[in-house]
């Protein structure tokens, strides 16, 4: 093979791996593969070991997409309700280290999969795009339900930032929690690809991957942004960030929390990392939330 025809395949090669990679972002961020589907009898031995009863619960999404949730309530009911969002490729199991404090302490429970994830309906994850409806419409349910008086929600990473974005839909929560939420999806996928391949070449990656999934899905997930919903909210936040989080980096968080200083406080964690603020701190973090919530 000349020389020529050697730079000419090198090139070719380049350019063919250049639009491949962010299809292969756009791809694997808006799909959800290997589902795992919970089983009812989880939801019997979470009951059966906090002596309370649960029910399903089902929403017709506004684009019509079932969603599927677990409802779970305590003897002693103290009127107050949270919901439960899991994040990305997980589902409502992954929320159950929640449910024995909450539930011990009076507190019923919602805990639903996200669209496109375990038993919900959908093939796409929009990261808040149509998440932040579901969830303004799954508060509106709990309104509904017997007793529920105040209602509360918590969410973990993408479900954290799902949570502050439904804040534009004004679902009614008196506070949230967010543990490791995104600040927008473009700071955070930017971040991600300049960890795995090159800062330099983050921004036109996102940019590519972006431009794909608008053009295939009719979604464009860097448009998500809980930090502009946080703007315009007054509904109290606590921000829980590891300060070894290697996943969503804890600027986010304060970027978060500056947006909107009145509303918000931030507690970092040393130490911990993606999700993991209860494992380090377990007593302090219930505490953290418990109170947060019989504050508001």
């Amino acid at each position: 093979m000349t020389l020529k025809r050697l730079l000419s395949a090198v090139l070719i090669g380049l350019l063919i791996s250049t639009a491949a990679v962010p299809v292969f972002i756009a791809e694997g961020s808006l799909h959800i593969h290997n589902r795992i589907v919970p089983d009812s009898h989880a939801a019997d031995y979470f009951a059966r070991q906090n002596d309370v009863t649960w029910q399903p619960a089902v929403l017709r999404a506004a684009d019509g997409i079932q969603l599927q949730a677990w409802f779970f309530r305590p003897a002693e009911f103290n009127g107050a309700a949270v919901l439960l969002l899991h994040g990305v490729g997980d589902t409502r199991l992954g929320m159950t280290g929640h449910l024995q404090y909450l539930l011990r302490n009076g507190y019923a429970a919602l805990m639903p999969d996200a669209r496109g994830h375990g038993s919900s309906g959908g093939d796409l994850v929009t990261y808040g795009l149509k998440e932040a409806r579901d969830t303004a419409m799954w508060a509106q349910w709990l309104d509904g339900q017997r007793g529920v008086e105040r209602i509360y929600g918590l969410g973990e990473s993408m479900g954290a930032g799902v949570l502050i974005q439904s804040l534009a839909y004004r679902p009614g929560f008196r506070a949230i929690v967010a543990e490791c939420p995104f600040s927008t999806f473009e700071d955070v996928a930017e971040y991600r690809v300049g960890a795995r391949l090159l800062p330099i070449v983050a921004w036109p990656v996102t940019r590519m991957a972006s431009w794909y999934s608008h053009l295939r899905y009719g979604v464009d997930v860097m448009q998500a942004s809980p930090i502009d919903a946080l703007r315009r909210s007054n509904t109290p936040v606590l921000l829980i960030h590891g300060t070894a989080d290697v996943n969503i980096p804890p600027q986010e968080s304060r970027d978060l929390h500056a947006a909107n200083p009145s509303s918000t406080v931030l507690w970092e964690v040393k130490g911990a990392t993606h999700v993991a603020a209860q494992t380090a701190e377990p007593h302090e973090y219930q505490r953290r939330v418990l109170s947060w919530f019989a504050t508001h």
